[in-house]
């Protein structure tokens, strides 16, 4: 099965990319963030004409996250639990697909750092890492996939140093990450690939053709997932494309 993770940064404005990419990448089941459309604004008769069928939770204008499979879609659930009930934020979907537990994330950015967008990305993220303790009490085969915000260490950014304050890069953010990795999960492109490795590059300043990236949209498999992984990686093709997203899709491979 390959599940493939993609923050498409707009589904209306990047829709013929992201049709030919599920043409030709073919993923089993395919992860959407920043989809930035409500539920009915999604563009859901061209890509179920494609073999899909659909969860999303949308927001106008911001967020939203999608989910797309080619099996059926079970025990289907909206937002990140541990909440107080006040947050509007189209963030969290998850569902059980093939004889897979998938979490489509969309975790705040957090910039400016410090400040209230900072606090409410840690809050976010400590929430994550709560909801991901409870999935694995199950042992089900479960992927957390999606747009984290978050730069694990100082090989996934181009330059560290510029970096070193942003809300992607801060202690706290990977101290988090690190938290999820002491559950028992583990970051799908990292069992295969070492070094520099992106999935973002801003549209700004020559970012995509200097290679100057950052590594901010993972896999996390839990352990049942990591012992059925045989592949991963980042598929950069939809990047050099016309008009893409700022990101491209992250994939990987699993025996289920």
């Amino acid at each position: 099965m390959k599940i493939a993770t993609w923050n498409v940064n707009s589904v209306k404005v990047r829709l013929p990319r992201l049709l030919e990419w599920l043409k030709e990448f073919s993923p089993d089941v395919a992860l959407l963030q920043e989809i930035k459309v409500v539920d009915e604004g999604f563009p859901s008769m061209e890509i179920q004409d494609m073999g899909y069928n659909l969860a999303v939770h949308g927001q106008k204008t911001y967020n939203g996250v999608a989910i797309l499979s080619k099996h059926r879609l079970e025990d289907v659930s909206m937002g990140l639990p541990g909440g107080d009930g006040t947050d509007g934020q189209a963030r969290y979907l998850e569902a059980f697909t093939g004889g897979v537990r998938v979490a489509c994330i969309y975790l705040p950015n957090g910039n400016p750092a410090p400040g209230e967008k900072y606090d409410y990305k840690l809050a976010w993220m400590d929430r994550l890492v709560a909801h991901a303790r409870d999935l694995l009490a199950w042992e089900e085969v479960v992927v957390l996939g999606g747009d984290y915000n978050v730069c694990p260490a100082d090989e996934d950014v181009w330059n560290p140093v510029a970096f070193a304050a942003d809300a992607l890069c801060l202690p706290p953010t990977r101290n988090r990450f690190r938290q999820l990795l002491h559950l028992g999960y583990t970051d799908a492109v990292r069992v295969f690939h070492t070094g520099p490795l992106y999935s973002y590059w801003d549209y700004q300043g020559g970012a995509w053709e200097k290679d100057h990236g950052l590594r901010i949209d993972h896999l996390l498999l839990s352990p049942q997932a990591t012992d059925r992984v045989t592949a991963a990686g980042v598929d950069r093709t939809p990047r050099g494309r016309e008009k893409p997203s700022d990101h491209t899709p992250v994939w990987c491979d699993l025996e289920v």
